[in-house]
C-alpha cells in the first residue's frame, strides 16, 4: 500500500491557534488527484490516565461544550507549541490536579481523524501518584477532581461515563497495560 500525496494545499480559515482549515490537493496511489480535500488543523494533546501509590484512578467529573451532560475525564491538555509530549503530561498533571507521579508509561500516539487531520492524541499512564502542591489550573470548564477505584473505572466505561473518545481509549489502553504488568509480576 502506498500513502496519498500532497500535491498543494491553501487556507481556508484561520479562526485562532485552535483551528485552521485547509483545502488539500491530493494525489492517491493509482495517480487520481481529488482537488478540494479538507485538512483539520488543530492542536495535538495530551491524555493522562493517573494511578495514585493506593491505586487509585485520578480523574475529573466536568463538562465539556461537545459533550452532552457531564463526563468523566482523565488529566489532559494541548501541548505547546515545539513542548514535548511526555513534558506535556508532567505539566498538565502537575496544573490541573497537584500530582505528580515518578512512573510514566507511553501509550502511543494516534491521529485523531484519520482522514481529515484534526491533531494527534498523546497517552500516557503515570503511576506512583501522590498530590504534592495546590491545583492552578487555567481550564474553562468546571472541574472536579474525584478518585475512582479499578471497577469504578472499568464501570463507568461500560456505562460510557468517558463521553470523549479520546478519554476512553487512553482508560482503555491503560487498564490493559496494566493488566500486563500485573501478569509479568506473577
Amino acid at each position: 500500500m502506498q500513502p496519498w500525496k500532497t500535491l498543494d494545499r491553501s487556507l481556508m480559515l484561520n479562526q485562532s491557534k485552535f483551528l485552521v482549515v485547509e483545502r488539500h490537493t491530493v494525489e492517491l496511489p493509482d495517480g487520481r488527484v481529488i482537488e478540494d480535500w479538507p485538512w483539520i488543523i488543530t492542536p495535538d494533546f495530551v491524555n493522562i490516565v493517573v494511578v495514585t501509590t493506593s491505586y487509585q484512578f485520578v480523574c475529573f467529573r466536568q463538562t465539556k461544550y461537545a459533550a452532552e451532560g457531564v463526563s468523566l475525564a482523565p488529566v489532559g491538555g494541548y501541548l505547546e507549541p515545539g513542548e514535548d509530549a511526555l513534558i506535556a503530561g508532567q505539566r498538565e498533571l502537575l496544573e490541573e490536579t497537584g500530582y505528580t507521579a515518578n512512573e510514566w508509561t507511553y501509550l502511543g500516539t494516534y491521529a485523531v481523524d484519520g482522514n481529515r487531520g484534526a491533531g494527534r492524541a498523546h497517552f500516557y499512564l503515570a503511576q506512583g501518584a501522590e498530590r504534592t502542591t495546590t491545583p492552578d489550573a487555567d481550564d474553562l470548564e468546571e472541574q472536579e477532581v474525584v478518585l475512582l477505584s479499578r471497577a469504578d473505572v472499568e464501570t463507568a466505561l461500560l456505562a460510557h461515563e468517558f463521553k470523549v473518545l479520546p478519554w476512553s481509549a487512553a482508560m482503555a489502553l491503560a487498564l490493559l497495560v496494566l493488566d500486563r504488568q500485573a501478569n509479568q509480576n506473577q
